[in-house]
């Protein structure tokens, strides 16, 4: 399904936030809010919060935090005023481990006690590549970025655990080297890939059906490349069967205040506080 983000690529993030909650926007954010991080999102409710959040610590890749909500659904770190309830285009709910809806508003599920996990995306890569000459094809084609569950498994958490989830992007050899070298240096969203080339190796059996988002074209000379990704925790709570967990809709993100190129500075200063 092609959308365009055109009207929105250089919105501040709070105006997006507002278009989301007033359900004007109701599609993947890739691309939207040129300059600024987007995140993943994870509501547990508060017998689980405490293991996903060791979870997410033994798997700093997929899984990299960069806020926690609790009390109210409103967000401060990553941009106050937020509330990640209203302020992504689609939601999931699973329930015993088992998806059963997609939503756009996910006020009605929150309950005292509950805890958000705002995760690190692949998104906020995204502009660097771009920036560096490299296409990433599912902004190209206006698509959501293809994911797969892979062969990769994560480190168990209590309850949680499971395949890593990565996000793939075709590109050139020797732009999957440029592409490494550059998000090597961004550990908290996602950092380098974790692997490039023939998708079987990761145990993905058709490159052109993805788990989650949409197939993209790739083209004569191209391999695919895949990253960690933040839909990870979606497959762990698969196998933690919690009663009830909120997750975003893949490819459907929280846009913070943060710049992407402020980032890695500002959570790197926060694990010294």
């Amino acid at each position: 399904m092609a959308f365009d983000i055109t009207p929105y690529i250089d919105r501040k993030p709070a105006e997006v936030r507002q278009l989301i909650r007033q359900g004007v926007i109701d599609f993947p954010t890739a691309g939207m809010c040129r300059g600024y991080a987007q995140a993943n999102l994870v509501i547990l409710p508060p017998d689980y919060a405490a293991d996903f959040e060791e979870y997410a610590k033994r798997n700093p890749f997929p899984c990299p935090i960069l806020e926690i909500i609790k009390g109210t659904p409103e967000t401060h770190a990553m941009g106050e005023g937020g509330n990640i309830c209203t302020d992504i285009p689609r939601y999931r709910v699973y329930e015993n481990g088992v998806f059963t809806k997609e939503l756009t508003d996910a006020s009605d599920y929150w309950k005292e006690g509950y805890v958000g996990f705002l995760i690190g995306c692949s998104f906020s890569f995204e502009e660097a590549l771009m920036a560096a000459g490299i296409e990433v094809r599912h902004i190209a084609q206006g698509r959501n970025v293809p994911m797969f569950k892979t062969n990769i498994q994560t480190v168990k958490a209590g309850p949680f655990e499971g395949p890593m989830v990565c996000s793939m992007r075709p590109m050139t050899p020797e732009n999957a080297q440029k592409a490494y070298d550059i998000t090597v240096k961004m550990p908290n969203v996602h950092g380098a890939p974790v692997h490039m080339g023939d998708p079987a190796e990761v145990g993905v059996a058709d490159i052109m059906k993805p788990d989650y988002g949409d197939p993209v074209d790739i083209y004569e000379g191209e391999i695919p490349v895949f990253w960690p990704c933040g839909v990870t925790p979606q497959a762990a709570v698969e196998n933690a069967k919690p009663p009830i967990v909120i997750t975003h809709a893949p490819g459907h993100m929280f846009i913070t205040d943060i710049l992407n190129s402020e980032l890695n500075d500002y959570l790197e200063a926060k694990k010294t506080q």
